[in-house]
């Protein structure tokens, strides 16, 4: 996260604190609190997101959430809520907004670890299937239903196919989520050389199919020859630029297992090793991927993309299954 956005959410959540603290008392015989401890809870919440954004995953702060507004939700309904009836004293701002929060909190986070997440795509590297802009769901059991966090497989489902786009952690900084296109499996060799691609000594079938033109961030024009690509049971289309490099070595970084590939400047040869998977965008000549920063470790595999489910700049492209 940017420093001063969390500033921002560091004053937001100060701002809820005091909110809180000197918004006053619920009128007797009043059903709500003051709108300023409303409000205050609202900012805190909101604020406290921020601030643990930037320490770790969107799903750990869930969980965070989750576990604090459970507390008080279950010590509620086992202990506070009988001396409540015994003194005839009302429910206190705190526990009355965690226990509000606690269910919704909850849905939210079951549905995110388990069954599907919302993503943006903020780049070009999977052009021409995925464009910026475009919001697309992951299924988040298609690779084994997994605990939170930890993210290890607890009930295995299915096993990871080459040609599926996927969401994972991006190696480097796992708090940043990348989507690429599976290439190598564990055990795999993936050589890219002159532009063409081969996988255990095999050449990926591709035909040409014409051209394919787009903006860049509404500066340059960039033009491309486009193929259609056969991997397994897939068949998509990826973009090459004839004219620029195969690989840009200076890119390479000094990624883990990177005694398992070789590199010239006319391509690579990669040994995927047990554990991890090697990706690569389908805009060929313009995807930050494995080739540059190493091999995807399980552990940090999101979730398989299926539909695009918003753009609001091609309101045509809703409902487009991801192929």
């Amino acid at each position: 996260m940017d420093g001063s956005y969390f500033w921002v959410f560091t004053v937001v959540a100060v701002i809820g604190l005091m909110l809180i603290v000197f918004g006053g008392r619920k009128a007797p015989g009043a059903k709500d609190w003051p709108q300023s401890v409303q409000w205050g809870y609202l900012a805190l919440v909101g604020g406290a997101f921020g601030v643990l954004s930037n320490y770790m995953s969107l799903t750990a702060v869930m969980l965070v959430l989750v576990l604090v507004t459970g507390s008080v939700w279950l010590l509620d309904r086992l202990v506070l809520a009988k001396r409540r009836a015994a003194s005839s004293r009302e429910v206190g701002h705190f526990v009355d907004y965690s226990r509000g929060f606690f269910p919704v909190i909850l849905v939210v986070f079951i549905l995110r670890s388990f069954l599907a997440e919302p993503f943006q795509i903020p780049s070009s590297s999977m052009r021409p299937g995925l464009v910026v802009g475009d919001f697309i769901l992951v299924n988040k059991f298609s690779y084994g239903i997994r605990i939170p966090v930890l993210n290890t497989v607890l009930i295995p489902v299915h096993q990871v196919e080459r040609g599926d786009v996927v969401v994972f952690n991006y190696p480097v900084n796992p708090k940043v989520n990348y989507i690429k296109r599976v290439i190598g499996l564990p055990g795999d060799t993936v050589e890219y050389r002159n532009k063409v691609l081969s996988i255990n000594g095999k050449q990926v079938p591709e035909v040409a199919d014409g051209t394919y033109d787009y903006l860049e961030q509404r500066l340059a024009m960039i033009h491309n020859d486009q193929f259609r690509e056969t991997l397994g049971d897939r068949n998509f289309r990826v973009l090459k630029i004839q004219e620029a490099p195969t690989l840009a070595l200076s890119q390479v970084s000094d990624f883990p297992d990177r005694d398992a590939c070789r590199y010239d400047e006319d391509g690579f040869v990669c040994k995927v090793p047990a554990g991890h998977y090697f990706m690569m965008g389908d805009n060929r000549d313009n995807s930050l991927d494995s080739r540059y920063w190493g091999f995807v470790p399980d552990r940090l595999m999101v979730g398989k993309a299926f539909m695009i489910w918003m753009n609001f700049g091609d309101l045509g492209r809703i409902g487009q299954r991801i192929h």
